[in-house]
């Protein structure tokens, strides 16, 4: 496990956790997917010599509905009782679009999972969200 808290940016000034849980969890989604797509990306670019074009083919391998599916489902019974609440409230969201290459289930339950990295992020847990993305990107996801 690489240590990668120093390229998740940390927010001047945190939000409460009752103000980010007012947000739409479809919001929290969209800050999630942004967060965990600059974790991946500082992942594989850090100590590689790979031309950009090879280190986005890696990165949008990671970065897709179907892989965070995955993610998410491996991820549940790690959650707190917050972030599954979250998971959840992201998870069952109205949305009104869907991933080109996903079913929809797969779509919901990646909403969720960027819906908790979101969360974390706007309630200034870093750590918490470099715990989790660690999990995600170990052999057993």
């Amino acid at each position: 496990m690489k240590d990668l808290t120093h390229f998740i940016p940390e927010l001047k000034a945190p939000i409460s956790s009752a103000e980010a849980l007012a947000l739409h969890p479809m919001s929290l989604a969209f800050i999630g997917d942004s967060v965990h797509s600059l974790f991946v990306r500082s992942e594989v670019t850090i100590g590689s010599d790979k031309q950009t074009g090879e280190l986005h083919k890696e990165v949008t391998k990671e970065v897709c509905a179907i892989k965070q599916a995955v993610i998410a489902d491996n991820l549940l019974s790690s959650l707190h009782d917050v972030e599954a609440d979250i998971f959840r409230r992201a998870r069952n969201a109205r949305v009104h679009t869907t991933a080109k290459h996903a079913a929809l289930s797969q779509y919901r339950k990646a909403s969720g999972f960027e819906a908790v990295i979101g969360y974390l992020y706007l309630t200034g847990q870093t750590d918490r969200i470099v715990e989790l993305l660690n999990l995600a990107t170990t052999d057993e996801c």
